[in-house]
Protein backbone atom coordinates (compact mmCIF):
# COMPACT_ATOMS: atom_id res chain seq x y z
CA UNK A 1 0.00 0.00 0.00
CA UNK A 2 3.00 2.08 -0.29
CA UNK A 3 3.24 5.62 -2.20
CA UNK A 4 4.88 6.86 -4.61
CA UNK A 5 7.26 8.85 -2.83
CA UNK A 6 7.90 5.23 -1.00
CA UNK A 7 8.79 3.39 -3.44
CA UNK A 8 11.50 6.15 -5.12
CA UNK A 9 12.59 6.41 -1.31
CA UNK A 10 13.42 2.54 -1.53
CA UNK A 11 14.41 2.72 -5.27
CA UNK A 12 16.97 5.22 -4.02
CA UNK A 13 18.15 3.16 -1.05
CA UNK A 14 18.82 -0.18 -3.15
CA UNK A 15 20.60 1.86 -5.64
CA UNK A 16 22.84 3.22 -2.52
CA UNK A 17 22.92 -0.82 -1.59
CA UNK A 18 23.99 -2.43 -5.62
CA UNK A 19 27.66 -0.29 -5.54
CA UNK A 20 30.20 -2.57 -5.70
CA UNK A 21 32.08 -4.60 -2.08
CA UNK A 22 35.25 -6.09 -1.76
CA UNK A 23 35.30 -9.41 -0.58
CA UNK A 24 37.97 -9.58 1.64
CA UNK A 25 36.22 -7.81 3.86
CA UNK A 26 33.61 -10.15 4.97
CA UNK A 27 33.55 -13.98 5.81
CA UNK A 28 31.14 -16.46 4.31
CA UNK A 29 28.35 -17.76 6.44
CA UNK A 30 26.48 -20.96 5.08
CA UNK A 31 23.53 -22.11 6.47
CA UNK A 32 21.60 -24.80 4.49
CA UNK A 33 21.05 -23.68 1.20
CA UNK A 34 21.81 -20.03 2.03
CA UNK A 35 25.10 -17.98 2.37
CA UNK A 36 25.32 -14.65 3.95
CA UNK A 37 27.79 -12.30 3.96
CA UNK A 38 29.36 -11.53 7.69
CA UNK A 39 31.69 -7.93 7.74
CA UNK A 40 34.71 -8.96 10.02
CA UNK A 41 33.76 -6.18 12.24
CA UNK A 42 30.74 -8.38 13.02
CA UNK A 43 28.11 -5.43 12.28
CA UNK A 44 25.23 -7.56 12.07
CA UNK A 45 24.15 -10.14 14.68
CA UNK A 46 24.24 -13.91 13.93
CA UNK A 47 23.29 -16.22 16.00
CA UNK A 48 25.24 -19.55 15.68
CA UNK A 49 23.13 -21.02 18.23
CA UNK A 50 19.54 -20.46 16.62
CA UNK A 51 20.29 -22.97 13.23
CA UNK A 52 17.97 -25.36 15.31
CA UNK A 53 14.70 -22.43 15.09
CA UNK A 54 15.26 -22.12 11.23
CA UNK A 55 15.13 -25.69 10.13
CA UNK A 56 12.24 -25.95 12.86
CA UNK A 57 10.61 -22.80 11.28
CA UNK A 58 11.43 -24.43 7.72
CA UNK A 59 10.04 -27.86 8.59
CA UNK A 60 6.45 -26.13 9.87
CA UNK A 61 6.53 -23.45 6.60
CA UNK A 62 6.72 -26.44 4.31
CA UNK A 63 3.99 -28.63 6.27
CA UNK A 64 1.96 -25.51 6.16
CA UNK A 65 2.12 -24.94 2.34
CA UNK A 66 1.27 -28.86 1.84
CA UNK A 67 -2.12 -28.67 4.42
CA UNK A 68 -2.91 -25.49 2.43
CA UNK A 69 -2.80 -27.43 -0.96
CA UNK A 70 -5.38 -30.12 1.14
CA UNK A 71 -7.46 -27.83 2.52
CA UNK A 72 -8.28 -25.91 -0.99
CA UNK A 73 -8.45 -28.93 -3.25
CA UNK A 74 -10.84 -30.23 0.06
CA UNK A 75 -12.66 -26.83 -0.53
CA UNK A 76 -13.46 -27.32 -4.36
CA UNK A 77 -14.52 -30.59 -3.70
CA UNK A 78 -17.23 -29.39 -1.25
CA UNK A 79 -18.12 -26.71 -3.82
CA UNK A 80 -18.68 -29.82 -7.01
CA UNK A 81 -20.07 -31.84 -4.60
CA UNK A 82 -22.75 -28.64 -3.93
CA UNK A 83 -22.58 -28.03 -7.26
CA UNK A 84 -23.60 -31.11 -8.88
CA UNK A 85 -26.23 -31.42 -6.01
CA UNK A 86 -28.10 -28.38 -7.37
CA UNK A 87 -27.98 -29.44 -10.75
CA UNK A 88 -29.61 -32.54 -10.00
CA UNK A 89 -32.18 -30.52 -7.74
CA UNK A 90 -32.52 -28.66 -10.78
CA UNK A 91 -33.14 -31.41 -13.30
CA UNK A 92 -36.00 -33.23 -10.74
CA UNK A 93 -37.88 -29.87 -10.18
CA UNK A 94 -37.55 -28.69 -13.80
CA UNK A 95 -39.20 -32.52 -15.48
CA UNK A 96 -41.87 -34.26 -14.20
CA UNK A 97 -42.10 -36.59 -17.08
CA UNK A 98 -38.35 -36.54 -18.23
CA UNK A 99 -38.51 -33.32 -20.64
CA UNK A 100 -37.83 -29.72 -19.66
CA UNK A 101 -40.24 -27.48 -18.63
CA UNK A 102 -41.20 -24.00 -20.28
CA UNK A 103 -38.46 -21.34 -19.82
CA UNK A 104 -40.58 -19.23 -17.26
CA UNK A 105 -39.88 -21.45 -14.47
CA UNK A 106 -36.42 -21.83 -14.93
CA UNK A 107 -34.45 -19.16 -13.30
CA UNK A 108 -32.35 -16.05 -15.29
CA UNK A 109 -29.23 -17.28 -16.13
CA UNK A 110 -29.76 -20.84 -15.88
CA UNK A 111 -30.17 -23.54 -18.72
CA UNK A 112 -32.22 -26.56 -18.18
CA UNK A 113 -29.83 -29.57 -19.62
CA UNK A 114 -28.54 -32.36 -18.23
CA UNK A 115 -27.12 -31.29 -15.30
CA UNK A 116 -23.08 -30.42 -16.24
CA UNK A 117 -24.13 -26.78 -17.40
CA UNK A 118 -25.22 -25.01 -13.53
CA UNK A 119 -22.22 -26.80 -12.39
CA UNK A 120 -19.66 -24.77 -14.77
CA UNK A 121 -20.15 -21.13 -13.63
CA UNK A 122 -19.72 -22.43 -9.71
CA UNK A 123 -16.56 -24.78 -11.15
CA UNK A 124 -15.12 -21.37 -12.77
CA UNK A 125 -15.69 -19.76 -9.71
CA UNK A 126 -14.22 -21.67 -7.23
CA UNK A 127 -11.45 -23.16 -9.58
CA UNK A 128 -8.81 -20.45 -8.41
CA UNK A 129 -5.58 -21.19 -8.68
CA UNK A 130 -3.71 -21.10 -5.05
CA UNK A 131 -1.73 -18.46 -4.46
CA UNK A 132 1.88 -19.07 -3.49
CA UNK A 133 1.81 -17.80 0.48
CA UNK A 134 3.25 -14.45 1.34
CA UNK A 135 5.57 -14.33 4.24
CA UNK A 136 6.94 -11.72 6.17
CA UNK A 137 10.33 -11.94 8.69
CA UNK A 138 9.32 -9.04 10.48
CA UNK A 139 13.35 -8.57 12.32
CA UNK A 140 15.03 -9.83 9.61
CA UNK A 141 19.14 -8.54 10.57
CA UNK A 142 21.31 -10.35 8.11
CA UNK A 143 18.64 -11.56 6.49
CA UNK A 144 19.73 -15.47 6.53
CA UNK A 145 16.30 -17.03 7.80
CA UNK A 146 14.61 -14.93 4.94
CA UNK A 147 16.66 -16.44 2.32
CA UNK A 148 16.30 -19.76 3.78
CA UNK A 149 12.88 -19.59 3.23
CA UNK A 150 13.02 -18.43 -0.31
CA UNK A 151 15.82 -20.73 -1.35
CA UNK A 152 14.37 -23.93 0.52
CA UNK A 153 10.80 -24.29 0.69
CA UNK A 154 9.24 -24.90 -2.53
CA UNK A 155 6.23 -23.33 -3.44
CA UNK A 156 6.55 -20.15 -1.23
CA UNK A 157 5.98 -16.50 -2.60
CA UNK A 158 7.27 -13.17 -1.80
CA UNK A 159 9.19 -13.07 1.28
CA UNK A 160 9.56 -9.71 3.08
CA UNK A 161 12.43 -8.93 5.42
CA UNK A 162 12.10 -5.95 7.46
CA UNK A 163 14.67 -4.01 10.17
CA UNK A 164 14.30 -0.75 11.90
CA UNK A 165 18.49 -0.87 11.91
CA UNK A 166 19.79 0.48 8.29
CA UNK A 167 23.12 -1.37 8.80
CA UNK A 168 20.67 -4.54 8.91
CA UNK A 169 19.05 -3.72 5.72
CA UNK A 170 22.60 -2.99 4.02
CA UNK A 171 23.48 -6.34 5.18
CA UNK A 172 20.47 -8.11 3.89
CA UNK A 173 19.90 -6.82 1.05
CA UNK A 174 23.99 -7.81 0.18
CA UNK A 175 23.17 -10.68 0.74
CA UNK A 176 20.62 -11.32 -1.15
CA UNK A 177 22.37 -10.08 -3.95
CA UNK A 178 25.19 -12.58 -3.22
CA UNK A 179 22.05 -15.42 -2.88
CA UNK A 180 21.36 -15.07 -6.64
CA UNK A 181 18.45 -14.67 -8.67
CA UNK A 182 15.92 -16.63 -6.62
CA UNK A 183 16.65 -15.15 -4.03
CA UNK A 184 16.47 -11.28 -5.63
CA UNK A 185 13.37 -12.29 -7.26
CA UNK A 186 11.70 -13.77 -3.66
CA UNK A 187 13.42 -11.59 -0.95
CA UNK A 188 12.64 -7.98 -0.76
CA UNK A 189 14.45 -5.35 2.01
CA UNK A 190 12.70 -2.95 3.39
CA UNK A 191 14.02 -0.33 6.44
CA UNK A 192 10.93 -0.30 8.49
CA UNK A 193 9.36 -0.10 12.42
CA UNK A 194 8.01 -3.44 11.92
CA UNK A 195 4.77 -2.86 14.14
CA UNK A 196 4.13 0.23 12.16
CA UNK A 197 4.40 -1.59 8.45
CA UNK A 198 2.50 -4.91 10.18
CA UNK A 199 -0.44 -2.42 11.15
CA UNK A 200 -0.54 -0.55 7.65
CA UNK A 201 -0.68 -4.08 5.44
CA UNK A 202 -3.60 -5.41 7.48
CA UNK A 203 -4.60 -9.42 6.41
CA UNK A 204 -1.98 -9.17 3.32
CA UNK A 205 0.71 -11.82 4.83
CA UNK A 206 0.30 -16.18 4.91
CA UNK A 207 2.77 -16.21 7.51
CA UNK A 208 4.14 -13.72 10.14
CA UNK A 209 7.96 -14.75 11.75
CA UNK A 210 8.90 -12.79 14.70
CA UNK A 211 12.33 -13.73 16.14
CA UNK A 212 12.76 -10.67 18.54
CA UNK A 213 15.82 -10.60 21.15
CA UNK A 214 14.07 -10.84 23.94
CA UNK A 215 10.07 -10.48 24.16
CA UNK A 216 7.64 -10.27 21.53
CA UNK A 217 4.65 -9.21 22.82
CA UNK A 218 4.82 -5.58 22.06
CA UNK A 219 5.02 -6.88 18.29
CA UNK A 220 2.36 -9.34 18.73
CA UNK A 221 -1.37 -6.41 18.51
CA UNK A 222 0.15 -5.58 15.06
CA UNK A 223 0.68 -9.34 14.03
CA UNK A 224 -2.26 -10.77 14.42
CA UNK A 225 -3.60 -8.01 12.82
CA UNK A 226 -1.81 -8.37 9.42
CA UNK A 227 -2.06 -12.08 8.88
CA UNK A 228 -4.39 -13.50 6.83
CA UNK A 229 -7.72 -15.69 7.97
CA UNK A 230 -6.07 -19.28 7.98
CA UNK A 231 -2.39 -17.45 8.18
CA UNK A 232 0.50 -19.01 10.65
CA UNK A 233 2.04 -16.91 12.81
CA UNK A 234 5.74 -18.22 14.42
CA UNK A 235 6.81 -16.49 17.44
CA UNK A 236 9.80 -16.83 19.44
CA UNK A 237 10.22 -15.33 23.11
CA UNK A 238 13.87 -15.69 24.55
CA UNK A 239 12.59 -13.86 27.62
CA UNK A 240 12.80 -17.06 30.03
CA UNK A 241 13.62 -15.88 33.21
CA UNK A 242 10.94 -13.66 33.02
CA UNK A 243 8.44 -16.01 31.66
CA UNK A 244 9.57 -18.62 34.18
CA UNK A 245 9.08 -17.09 37.59
CA UNK A 246 12.09 -15.10 38.04
CA UNK A 247 10.44 -11.54 37.53
CA UNK A 248 6.57 -12.52 37.64
CA UNK A 249 5.58 -8.82 38.06
CA UNK A 250 7.31 -8.31 35.33
CA UNK A 251 5.64 -10.96 33.07
CA UNK A 252 2.57 -10.39 34.22
CA UNK A 253 3.15 -6.52 32.74
CA UNK A 254 4.18 -8.12 29.33
CA UNK A 255 1.86 -10.98 28.89
CA UNK A 256 -0.97 -10.79 31.41
CA UNK A 257 -0.05 -14.03 33.23
CA UNK A 258 1.45 -14.55 36.29
CA UNK A 259 4.01 -17.34 36.04
CA UNK A 260 4.86 -20.17 38.49
CA UNK A 261 8.37 -21.30 39.27
CA UNK A 262 7.60 -25.04 39.18
CA UNK A 263 9.47 -27.88 37.43
CA UNK A 264 7.15 -27.52 34.79
CA UNK A 265 8.45 -23.61 34.33
CA UNK A 266 9.34 -23.79 30.48
CA UNK A 267 5.76 -25.20 29.79
CA UNK A 268 3.93 -23.16 31.49
CA UNK A 269 5.99 -20.53 29.47
CA UNK A 270 4.92 -21.56 26.24
CA UNK A 271 1.15 -21.76 27.79
CA UNK A 272 1.64 -18.07 28.64
CA UNK A 273 2.64 -17.04 25.22
CA UNK A 274 -0.23 -19.00 24.13
CA UNK A 275 -2.72 -16.94 26.18
CA UNK A 276 -1.14 -13.60 25.31
CA UNK A 277 -1.25 -14.01 21.84
CA UNK A 278 -5.16 -14.80 21.97
CA UNK A 279 -5.98 -12.02 24.06
CA UNK A 280 -4.71 -10.05 21.47
CA UNK A 281 -6.18 -12.12 18.85
CA UNK A 282 -9.36 -12.02 20.35
CA UNK A 283 -9.32 -7.93 20.18
CA UNK A 284 -10.13 -8.33 16.54
CA UNK A 285 -12.59 -10.90 16.93
CA UNK A 286 -9.64 -13.67 15.91
CA UNK A 287 -8.84 -16.77 17.40
CA UNK A 288 -5.50 -18.97 17.21
CA UNK A 289 -5.06 -22.69 16.61
CA UNK A 290 -1.87 -24.51 17.64
CA UNK A 291 0.10 -26.87 15.96
CA UNK A 292 3.10 -26.94 17.45
CA UNK A 293 4.52 -25.58 20.53
CA UNK A 294 8.44 -25.72 21.53
CA UNK A 295 10.40 -24.92 24.39
CA UNK A 296 14.34 -25.86 23.13
CA UNK A 297 17.77 -24.40 24.03
CA UNK A 298 17.26 -20.93 25.71
CA UNK A 299 13.90 -19.86 24.19
CA UNK A 300 10.20 -21.31 23.27
CA UNK A 301 8.88 -21.04 19.89
CA UNK A 302 5.13 -21.36 18.85
CA UNK A 303 3.40 -22.09 15.85
CA UNK A 304 -0.35 -21.06 15.62
CA UNK A 305 -3.02 -20.18 13.23
CA UNK A 306 -5.21 -17.30 13.19
CA UNK A 307 -8.75 -16.94 12.29
CA UNK A 308 -11.59 -14.77 12.17
CA UNK A 309 -15.12 -15.60 13.52
CA UNK A 310 -17.17 -13.80 16.42
CA UNK A 311 -18.80 -16.60 17.78
CA UNK A 312 -15.76 -19.00 17.90
CA UNK A 313 -14.02 -16.23 19.87
CA UNK A 314 -16.69 -17.18 22.52
CA UNK A 315 -14.58 -20.19 23.17
CA UNK A 316 -11.50 -18.64 24.31
CA UNK A 317 -12.90 -18.68 28.39
CA UNK A 318 -12.78 -22.33 27.81
CA UNK A 319 -9.08 -22.72 26.65
CA UNK A 320 -7.50 -20.60 29.76
CA UNK A 321 -7.49 -21.45 33.10
CA UNK A 322 -5.52 -20.57 36.42
CA UNK A 323 -2.98 -22.53 38.31
CA UNK A 324 -2.78 -23.53 42.30
CA UNK A 325 0.33 -25.03 42.75
CA UNK A 326 1.23 -26.07 46.35
CA UNK A 327 4.24 -24.29 48.34
CA UNK A 328 4.76 -27.59 50.33
CA UNK A 329 4.90 -30.27 47.79
CA UNK A 330 4.08 -30.89 44.27
CA UNK A 331 0.20 -30.60 43.64
CA UNK A 332 -1.32 -28.79 41.45
CA UNK A 333 -4.66 -28.00 39.88
CA UNK A 334 -6.55 -25.98 37.42
CA UNK A 335 -9.03 -23.58 37.16
CA UNK A 336 -10.95 -22.68 33.82
CA UNK A 337 -11.85 -19.26 33.83
CA UNK A 338 -15.20 -20.33 31.68
CA UNK A 339 -17.51 -22.95 31.12
CA UNK A 340 -20.54 -23.72 28.73
CA UNK A 341 -23.76 -25.28 29.12
CA UNK A 342 -25.64 -26.98 26.05
CA UNK A 343 -29.75 -26.86 25.60
CA UNK A 344 -31.62 -27.99 23.44
CA UNK A 345 -29.81 -25.84 20.37
CA UNK A 346 -28.03 -22.70 22.26
CA UNK A 347 -25.17 -22.67 24.19
CA UNK A 348 -24.87 -20.18 27.15
CA UNK A 349 -21.35 -19.04 27.93
CA UNK A 350 -20.95 -18.93 32.10
CA UNK A 351 -18.20 -18.65 34.56
CA UNK A 352 -16.09 -21.84 35.53
CA UNK A 353 -17.09 -23.74 38.67
CA UNK A 354 -14.65 -22.75 41.84
CA UNK A 355 -12.90 -22.54 43.78
CA UNK A 356 -11.19 -26.00 42.52
CA UNK A 357 -9.13 -26.49 45.98
CA UNK A 358 -9.29 -25.25 49.58
CA UNK A 359 -7.23 -22.71 51.17
CA UNK A 360 -4.64 -25.47 52.49
CA UNK A 361 -3.56 -28.46 50.40
CA UNK A 362 -5.54 -31.80 51.18
CA UNK A 363 -2.31 -33.78 50.60
CA UNK A 364 -0.33 -31.78 52.69
CA UNK A 365 -1.76 -29.13 54.11
CA UNK A 366 0.21 -26.19 52.55
CA UNK A 367 -1.12 -22.67 51.19
CA UNK A 368 -1.36 -22.52 47.28
CA UNK A 369 0.12 -20.06 45.23
CA UNK A 370 -2.16 -18.75 42.36
CA UNK A 371 -0.66 -18.09 38.51
CA UNK A 372 -1.89 -17.36 35.12
CA UNK A 373 -4.20 -17.86 33.67
CA UNK A 374 -2.16 -20.40 30.74
CA UNK A 375 -3.52 -21.97 28.03
CA UNK A 376 -5.04 -24.84 28.87
CA UNK A 377 -6.05 -26.49 25.80
CA UNK A 378 -4.00 -28.58 23.56
CA UNK A 379 -0.55 -26.78 22.33
CA UNK A 380 0.16 -29.13 19.20
CA UNK A 381 -1.77 -30.84 16.84
CA UNK A 382 -0.39 -34.37 16.52
CA UNK A 383 -1.21 -35.12 12.73
CA UNK A 384 0.91 -31.59 12.30
CA UNK A 385 3.56 -32.95 14.49
CA UNK A 386 3.41 -36.34 12.39
CA UNK A 387 3.71 -34.30 8.94
CA UNK A 388 6.70 -32.43 10.16
CA UNK A 389 8.53 -35.33 11.58
CA UNK A 390 7.84 -37.12 8.27
CA UNK A 391 8.81 -34.90 6.33
CA UNK A 392 11.99 -33.54 8.65
CA UNK A 393 13.00 -37.69 8.25
CA UNK A 394 12.39 -37.98 4.64
CA UNK A 395 14.46 -34.79 3.73
CA UNK A 396 17.06 -35.20 6.72
CA UNK A 397 20.07 -33.79 3.90
CA UNK A 398 18.44 -30.67 4.14
CA UNK A 399 18.56 -29.84 7.47
CA UNK A 400 21.77 -29.10 9.39
CA UNK A 401 20.51 -29.53 12.57
CA UNK A 402 18.24 -32.54 12.16
CA UNK A 403 19.65 -34.62 14.96
CA UNK A 404 17.91 -31.82 17.29
CA UNK A 405 14.55 -31.12 15.62
CA UNK A 406 14.02 -35.10 14.61
CA UNK A 407 14.80 -35.68 18.46
CA UNK A 408 12.13 -32.91 19.84
CA UNK A 409 10.10 -33.35 17.29
CA UNK A 410 9.47 -37.48 18.15
CA UNK A 411 9.46 -36.48 21.76
CA UNK A 412 6.73 -34.21 21.41
CA UNK A 413 4.64 -36.75 18.92
CA UNK A 414 4.33 -39.57 22.13
CA UNK A 415 2.73 -36.31 24.60
CA UNK A 416 -0.37 -36.69 25.73
CA UNK A 417 -2.28 -33.39 23.90
CA UNK A 418 -4.61 -33.02 26.42
CA UNK A 419 -2.77 -32.75 30.23
CA UNK A 420 -1.47 -29.14 30.98
CA UNK A 421 1.73 -28.71 32.98
CA UNK A 422 3.05 -32.12 34.14
CA UNK A 423 5.29 -33.57 37.05
CA UNK A 424 8.59 -34.55 38.14
CA UNK A 425 9.44 -37.67 39.75
CA UNK A 426 12.41 -36.69 41.97
CA UNK A 427 10.59 -33.93 42.71
CA UNK A 428 7.92 -36.03 44.19
CA UNK A 429 10.48 -38.27 45.87
CA UNK A 430 12.34 -35.33 46.89
CA UNK A 431 9.18 -34.13 48.76
CA UNK A 432 8.92 -37.38 50.77
CA UNK A 433 12.66 -37.97 50.75
CA UNK A 434 12.55 -41.38 49.79
CA UNK A 435 14.56 -43.57 46.52
CA UNK A 436 13.13 -42.57 43.34
CA UNK A 437 11.67 -45.71 41.31
CA UNK A 438 12.45 -46.36 38.02
CA UNK A 439 10.61 -44.24 35.29
CA UNK A 440 9.38 -47.41 33.67
CA UNK A 441 7.94 -48.82 37.31
CA UNK A 442 6.21 -45.49 38.19
CA UNK A 443 4.96 -45.23 34.36
CA UNK A 444 3.29 -49.03 34.84
CA UNK A 445 1.85 -47.96 38.46
CA UNK A 446 -0.63 -45.56 36.67
CA UNK A 447 -0.84 -47.24 33.67
CA UNK A 448 -2.25 -50.07 35.98
CA UNK A 449 -3.98 -47.59 38.26
CA UNK A 450 -6.21 -47.27 34.53
CA UNK A 451 -4.68 -43.43 33.60
CA UNK A 452 -2.73 -41.99 30.99
CA UNK A 453 1.00 -41.36 31.32
CA UNK A 454 3.75 -40.13 28.64
CA UNK A 455 7.11 -37.90 29.11
CA UNK A 456 7.48 -34.10 27.51
CA UNK A 457 9.92 -32.85 25.33
CA UNK A 458 10.42 -29.77 27.80
CA UNK A 459 11.92 -31.72 30.68
CA UNK A 460 13.95 -35.31 30.57
CA UNK A 461 12.47 -36.36 34.08
CA UNK A 462 8.84 -34.75 33.16
CA UNK A 463 5.72 -36.78 33.19
CA UNK A 464 2.36 -35.98 32.00
CA UNK A 465 -0.47 -38.16 33.42
CA UNK A 466 -4.25 -37.47 33.56
CA UNK A 467 -4.13 -39.57 36.81
CA UNK A 468 -5.30 -36.97 39.88
CA UNK A 469 -2.42 -36.09 42.43
CA UNK A 470 -4.24 -38.05 45.06
CA UNK A 471 -3.63 -41.16 43.38
CA UNK A 472 0.08 -40.19 42.28
CA UNK A 473 0.67 -39.76 46.07
CA UNK A 474 -0.95 -42.86 46.72
CA UNK A 475 1.10 -44.66 44.30
CA UNK A 476 4.40 -43.51 46.10
CA UNK A 477 2.43 -43.96 49.87
CA UNK A 478 2.90 -47.90 48.69
CA UNK A 479 6.07 -47.12 46.77
CA UNK A 480 7.87 -46.16 50.40
CA UNK A 481 5.96 -48.85 52.14
CA UNK A 482 8.05 -51.31 50.05
CA UNK A 483 11.51 -48.75 50.49
CA UNK A 484 11.02 -47.14 53.83
CA UNK A 485 12.33 -43.58 54.56
CA UNK A 486 13.88 -42.27 57.60
CA UNK A 487 11.55 -40.50 60.26
CA UNK A 488 11.42 -36.70 59.48
CA UNK A 489 9.81 -33.82 61.68
CA UNK A 490 6.09 -34.25 61.54
CA UNK A 491 5.19 -30.50 59.89
CA UNK A 492 6.96 -31.39 57.05
CA UNK A 493 4.84 -32.19 53.71
CA UNK A 494 6.65 -35.64 53.29
CA UNK A 495 5.52 -36.58 57.20
CA UNK A 496 2.07 -35.34 55.83
CA UNK A 497 1.37 -36.99 52.83
CA UNK A 498 3.30 -40.53 54.37
CA UNK A 499 0.61 -40.31 57.47
CA UNK A 500 -2.19 -41.15 55.52
CA UNK A 501 -3.06 -44.41 53.82
CA UNK A 502 -2.93 -45.33 50.65
CA UNK A 503 -6.73 -45.53 49.46
CA UNK A 504 -5.57 -46.91 46.61
CA UNK A 505 -3.30 -50.29 46.73
CA UNK A 506 -0.74 -49.71 43.30
CA UNK A 507 0.44 -52.03 41.30
CA UNK A 508 4.08 -52.05 40.24
CA UNK A 509 4.24 -54.92 37.75
CA UNK A 510 5.73 -53.60 34.55
CA UNK A 511 2.97 -52.36 31.56
CA UNK A 512 3.42 -53.34 28.19
CA UNK A 513 2.84 -49.24 27.48
CA UNK A 514 5.51 -48.16 30.06
CA UNK A 515 8.58 -47.52 27.43
CA UNK A 516 7.23 -45.35 24.39
CA UNK A 517 7.95 -46.49 20.92
CA UNK A 518 10.85 -44.10 20.68
CA UNK A 519 12.49 -45.55 23.50
CA UNK A 520 11.78 -48.90 22.89
CA UNK A 521 13.47 -48.41 19.69
CA UNK A 522 16.47 -46.61 21.59
CA UNK A 523 16.04 -43.29 19.20
CA UNK A 524 17.71 -40.42 20.97
CA UNK A 525 14.89 -38.05 22.30
CA UNK A 526 17.05 -35.51 24.39
CA UNK A 527 20.59 -34.19 22.48
CA UNK A 528 23.34 -32.41 24.52
CA UNK A 529 24.44 -29.56 22.81
CA UNK A 530 26.86 -29.74 20.16
CA UNK A 531 29.46 -27.34 21.93
CA UNK A 532 30.54 -25.40 25.04
CA UNK A 533 28.89 -22.19 25.92
CA UNK A 534 25.52 -22.97 23.24
CA UNK A 535 23.07 -20.21 23.95
CA UNK A 536 21.94 -16.70 23.17
CA UNK A 537 24.71 -14.53 21.97
CA UNK A 538 24.39 -10.62 23.16
CA UNK A 539 22.24 -8.20 21.71
CA UNK A 540 23.75 -6.40 18.86
CA UNK A 541 25.95 -3.07 19.59
CA UNK A 542 26.31 -4.48 23.27
CA UNK A 543 29.82 -3.86 24.67
CA UNK A 544 32.03 -6.93 26.31
CA UNK A 545 32.98 -6.90 29.61
CA UNK A 546 34.00 -9.87 31.65
CA UNK A 547 30.66 -10.75 33.13
CA UNK A 548 29.86 -12.53 29.46
CA UNK A 549 31.86 -15.23 30.13
CA UNK A 550 29.28 -17.44 30.49
CA UNK A 551 27.19 -17.05 27.08
CA UNK A 552 30.38 -16.32 24.69
CA UNK A 553 33.31 -18.35 26.45
CA UNK A 554 36.36 -16.89 28.18
CA UNK A 555 38.39 -17.19 24.91
CA UNK A 556 36.19 -14.87 22.84
CA UNK A 557 35.91 -12.57 25.85
CA UNK A 558 39.63 -12.37 26.60
CA UNK A 559 39.99 -11.63 22.94
CA UNK A 560 38.00 -8.87 23.02
CA UNK A 561 39.35 -7.17 25.86
CA UNK A 562 43.09 -8.07 24.76
CA UNK A 563 42.12 -6.25 21.31
CA UNK A 564 40.24 -3.10 23.23
CA UNK A 565 43.12 -2.51 25.76
CA UNK A 566 45.60 -2.59 23.04
CA UNK A 567 43.59 0.02 20.85
CA UNK A 568 43.51 2.39 24.12
CA UNK A 569 47.04 1.99 24.27
CA UNK A 570 47.41 2.85 20.88
CA UNK A 571 45.15 6.08 21.51
CA UNK A 572 47.45 8.35 23.37
CA UNK A 573 50.42 7.38 20.91
CA UNK A 574 48.17 8.73 18.11
CA UNK A 575 47.24 11.77 19.56
CA UNK A 576 50.61 12.57 20.79
CA UNK A 577 51.81 12.22 17.46
CA UNK A 578 49.08 14.57 16.50
CA UNK A 579 50.26 17.49 18.73
CA UNK A 580 53.61 17.27 18.22
CA UNK A 581 53.32 17.69 14.22
CA UNK A 582 52.10 20.85 13.76
CA UNK A 583 54.81 21.69 16.25
CA UNK A 584 57.47 20.59 14.82
CA UNK A 585 56.75 22.28 11.18
CA UNK A 586 56.59 25.61 13.34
Amino acid sequence: MGSVEETKKGEEEKQQINEPFDLNDYTIIKEGEAEILMHKKNEVFYNKAQVNNRDMSIAVLRTYISKLKEEHEALLSKRMNKASKISENHASNGSSNGECETSKEIPEGEICTNGDEPEKPIEGKCQKQLKPPRVLEALSASGLRALRYAREVEGIGQVVALDNDKASVEACRRNIKFNGSVASAKVESNLADARVYMLTHPKEFDVVDLDPYGSPSVFLDSAVQSIADGGLLMCTATDMAVLCGSNGEVCYSKYGSYPLRGKYCHEMALRVVLACIESHANRYKRYIVPVLSVQMDFYVRVFVRVYTSASAMKNTPLKLSYVYQCVGCDSFHLQPIGRTVSKNTSVRYLPGFGPVVPQECSDCGKKYNMGGPIWSYPIHDQDWVASILADVKAMKHRYPAFGRISAVLTTISEELPDVPLFLSLHNLCGTLKCTSPSAVIFRSAVINAGYRISGTHVNPLGLKSDAPMNVIWDIMRCWVKNHPVKEQSPDQSGSVILAKEPVLQANFARAVASLSKAQAKKVARFLPNPERHWGPKLRAGRTITSKHVSLLGAEVVNEVLNNHEHQEAEEPEMKRQKTEGPASNS
